[in-house]
């Protein structure tokens, strides 16, 4: 991992000074020790080769989570089926569904369908033709998360089911294109907010990416909206999520007397893509690569 800033390039610390004006002098001769900085800073931990392979590996659980999952999605399964699914092929694959008693979330995946944003608890609820529905999962291997959802069409979709996914698809493909060292996080969500809006569609706020790899949920946050050139700027060894939620009517949101089920104000669909990814030397890679 080559972690060399000059002198005359901004400050990674994001304070908008030149490297050499700012965490040069207080770094003295570690000028390359951005380990230290980011944790000191953001509470970020960047992550070295090892870790990496490591999320990586949990990432090809989470593909074969999400096949498994597309394969069995059609009209008359209930969301509980699709938990059942997930949560079986997770422990046959000596893994654990972080989801699963996090802060009390009661099942191993979110299923989230038609206007529900995110966060949907699996339960009774039947699928129908033409519902869309998102399912994010999130397996714990050898101590490494790693983190992705997809949003799939049960049965013969809409031409607006066609149209959000169509955007929120895009939206992560945008994002992502976005991610090398050097730019900041802010970029990544202007692109996004950009496209999106651009669409007729609105960005939802509440809720945004994220750090992840040792944990389920680590600094940095990532919104999928914001200001260009604004944010911590990114360099190499940095693992977070990208996920923008897009809604095909306002970006307002509401959360169900369950404390955990998110769904649009307006009663429009809203829809979803995920992936982990690491900043690498020249760009990123993801850790959980599907085709967008």
């Amino acid at each position: 991992m080559d972690d060399k800033v000059g002198r005359n390039d901004p400050c990674p610390c994001g304070s908008g000074k030149k490297y050499k004006k700012c965490c040069l002098l207080k770094k003295g001769s570690k000028r390359n020790d951005f380990k230290d900085l980011y944790w000191h800073t953001y509470r970020i931990r960047l992550k070295g080769k090892r870790d990496i392979e490591g999320i990586k590996k949990t990432g090809e659980l989470v593909l074969e989570l999400l096949q498994l999952v597309k394969d069995e999605i059609k009209p008359g399964i209930s969301t509980d089926d699709i938990n059942t699914l997930v949560h079986e092929f997770t422990i046959k694959n000596n893994a654990i569904s972080a989801p699963l008693h996090y802060r009390g979330f009661p099942k191993s995946v979110c299923v989230s369908v038609n206007e529900v944003v995110c966060h949907g608890i699996p339960g009774k609820r039947i699928l129908k033709d033409g519902d869309i529905v998102n399912v994010d999962v999130t397996p714990i291997l050898h101590g490494y998360y790693a983190d992705a959802n997809q949003t799939f069409f049960v049965g013969s979709p809409s031409s607006e089911a066609q149209k959000i996914v169509r955007v929120a698809r895009e939206s992560l493909k945008i994002g992502r294109s976005m991610v090398c060292p050097g730019n900041t996080i802010g970029d990544i969500g202007w692109a996004i907010q950009k496209y999106a809006e651009g669409e007729g569609c609105s960005v939802v706020r509440e809720f945004v990416g994220h750090g992840v790899g040792f944990e389920f949920h680590e600094p940095p946050e990532v919104p999928h909206y914001g200001k260009k050139g604004k944010g911590i700027r990114l360099i190499p060894g940095m693992v977070f999520t990208i996920e923008p939620m897009i809604n095909l009517g306002r970006k307002d949101v509401v959360i169900l007397e369950d404390n955990w089920t998110v769904v649009t104000a307006d009663g429009s669909l809203s829809a979803q893509f995920e992936q982990t990814l690491v900043v690498t030397n020249n760009g990123y890679e993801s850790l959980t690569p599907f085709d967008l």
